[in-house]
């Protein structure tokens, strides 16, 4: 489906993907299906530079079949005490994905969003992610942003809402931060 912005395309989920899960349980290379899917000729006819996968906040098989279809994951990381240990558990299934469906997979960088600088909580986060990561966790913060928690119900993008906002600035320079970046691991 095409956009406004140009170059830009996106498909957007349906409630048919709530039952997917339960289709994908009884079919043939399940963990396959998103990565045979993207690797059809056709799909070159598109000429994308980049196809992004947006995962539900849980490691289910929909989530898998990402891992398994992709060459890097990025990992939003938010600035609360339980994403770390989330954050424990995906790196585990990302070695799983690695050791039995794509040895080239690699971490592109965490990023940790809805920080509040204000906020202790934010920075023992940041402090943990970054003593126990290192450099994958990448230089720009996404705040917490009004801005940011406005835009979806005027179903638009941060940058196009407000691209003035911290948000949207932040969203830029990590943006440009992955583009000049590319090491993951």
């Amino acid at each position: 489906m095409s956009t406004s912005a140009a170059n830009l395309s996106i498909i957007p989920a349906t409630i048919d993907l709530s039952s997917a899960e339960i289709d994908l349980a009884t079919a043939g290379r399940r963990s396959f299906l998103l990565h045979d899917a993207l690797r059809r000729s056709e799909m070159k006819t598109y000429g994308f530079d980049f196809i992004l996968v947006d995962c539900p906040p849980s490691l289910s098989l929909l989530t898998v079949n990402a891992m398994v279809a992709a060459h890097s994951v990025l990992v939003p990381l938010q600035s609360e005490f339980f994403a770390l240990e989330g954050l424990s558990q995906l790196m585990l299934t990302v070695r799983e994905v690695r050791q039995t469906a794509n040895p080239d997979l690699r971490i592109e960088g965490v990023v940790l969003t809805m920080y509040d600088a204000r906020n202790n909580l934010s920075q023992q986060v940041e402090n943990d992610a970054r003593e126990n990561l290192g450099e994958l966790v990448f230089e720009t913060i996404i705040p917490r942003n009004v801005r940011i928690s406005e835009a979806p119900s005027f179903s638009v993008p941060v940058l196009k809402y407000d691209d003035t906002s911290k948000g949207a600035l932040a969203y830029r320079q990590l943006a440009t931060e992955i583009l000049g970046n590319n090491v993951g691991v």
